[in-house]
């Protein structure tokens, strides 16, 4: 049997057991990944969003007459718009909940 005398080693006992690192107090880079993370999310959903539409113009202007890649990029932008959507939402929520925080 083996003694466990900390959670390490209790971690080592499971394949799955993600290792524990400590946290750098130099690296205050969260904020930054976690913006560098948002922006790439409104830079793709603009960019579905931009493909949809020339897709859009190119059917109506009869250079294409295949619906199917204009569905298929509307629908594209639809869901991207739907998820930045909820991830907003839910940063909201996430600001307002630590703002309302007593100290």
């Amino acid at each position: 049997m083996t003694a466990v005398t900390g959670i390490d080693s209790a971690n080592s006992l499971y394949k799955t057991a993600p290792k524990r690192g400590g946290v750098d107090p130099n690296n205050n880079n969260d904020f930054g990944t976690v913006f560098d993370a948002a922006l790439n999310l409104v830079d793709e959903t603009n960019t579905l969003q931009n493909k949809a539409d020339a897709e859009q113009v190119k059917f109506a202007l009869g250079l294409s007459d295949n619906t199917h890649d204009m569905m298929i990029a509307a629908q594209k932008a639809k869901i991207a718009l739907q998820y930045t959507n909820a991830i907003r939402t839910n940063v909201i929520q996430a600001y307002q909940t630590i703002m309302n925080m007593q100290i």
